[in-house]
């Protein structure tokens, strides 16, 4: 797995258990984050996933998955978790976007999660497997729950009634950006 994200890796790990694949994190081979130049979702995937086949000599997965948010234009979109800067926690991302958010009504706060897969074969695969998936939602005017990671605790999902952060692990990988990627990866593997 081409990532350093904690969150993620928990996540992805839960998401192959039932698959029988483990997943390593790109630390276990020594490599290290690759600067995210690019300009789209599909673009950093790509980025991550080739630098990590590249070292690790092994098909790689890339991840690149974030928040946009229609009231502010895209943003944070590709700067997700840089959102607040290079080094911002989880709650200064989530604290620097109420702020964007101030006086926004409840109806223009329509948001979703997006998340892009890249899986290479070998870092010179000329037809990498791109999925994605998204989850649609609003945004919360306060933090609500205790579980997931990032902006979860701002994300509400009007269809379910509950924000990520209030939804298990299994509940969130049934609707999440994150599972929905998942889901449409192994059908491109099945096919």
């Amino acid at each position: 797995m081409a990532s350093g994200n904690k969150g993620k890796l928990k996540e992805f790990r839960h998401l192959f258990e039932p698959l029988n694949i483990e997943v390593h994190a790109q630390s276990e081979f020594k490599i290290p984050p690759v600067a995210e130049t690019g300009l789209t979702f599909v673009e950093n995937a790509l980025l991550k996933a080739r630098a990590a086949a590249r070292v690790a000599k092994l098909p790689a997965l890339g991840d690149d998955s974030g928040l946009v948010v229609h009231a502010l234009k895209g943003q944070p979109g590709i700067y997700s978790a840089r959102f607040a800067g290079a080094r911002a926690s989880d709650r200064d991302n989530n604290d620097l976007l109420l702020e964007k958010l101030t006086g926004v009504t409840p109806e223009h706060r329509s948001a979703r999660f997006y998340c892009c897969l890249v899986l290479l074969r070998h870092h010179r695969d000329p037809a990498p497997i791109i999925v994605s998936g998204t989850w649609h939602g609003t945004i919360l005017e306060a933090p609500r729950g205790k579980g997931g990671f990032g902006y979860d605790p701002l994300f509400f999902d009007p269809q379910l009634g509950a924000g990520a952060a209030e939804l298990s692990m299994a509940e969130k990988a049934q609707v999440s950006h994150r599972g929905k990627a998942l889901k449409a990866l192994i059908e491109d593997l099945k096919g």
